[in-house]
């Protein structure tokens, strides 16, 4: 059974920077062709939107425009852990993020939603200004 589990979110004032880790089990990273990772945030009254995801097999990433430059998506050797590192905080950012896979559906949806088939419980961000 997959379980993702995530850590890492604080309080934190503008322009501080946090790193959220995404801790997966009941499968490995190179489980299968186009497995990937992404990491989603919903921020009160907000729709769920994605921040980035990585392609465990060959490394590509991709960012929201929101956070290019100040987020990056990183995978750990033992191909269970995620981490989004979060510098340059905005009070914009306060949001519950959330990571998710798209193990064992087929395809990656990148940034959307809709692909991803199991979901962590969420981690909270808060950015005062």
């Amino acid at each position: 059974q997959v379980q993702l589990v995530e850590s890492g979110g604080d309080s934190v004032q503008a322009g501080g920077s946090l790193s959220l880790s995404c801790t997966a089990s009941g499968y490995t990273f190179s489980s299968f062709a186009n497995n990937c990772m992404g990491w989603f945030r919903q921020a009160p009254g907000k729709e769920r939107e994605g921040v980035a995801v990585i392609y465990h097999s060959t490394g590509s990433r991709y960012y929201a425009d929101s956070v290019k430059g100040r987020f990056t998506i990183s995978q750990g050797n033992d191909e269970n852990t995620v981490t989004l590192q979060m510098n340059s905080l905005k009070p914009e950012d306060t949001a519950m993020y959330y990571c998710a896979t798209n193990y064992p559906r087929p395809g990656c949806t990148g940034l959307s939603r809709r692909g991803y088939s199991s979901w962590g419980q969420g981690t909270p961000v808060n950015v005062s200004s």
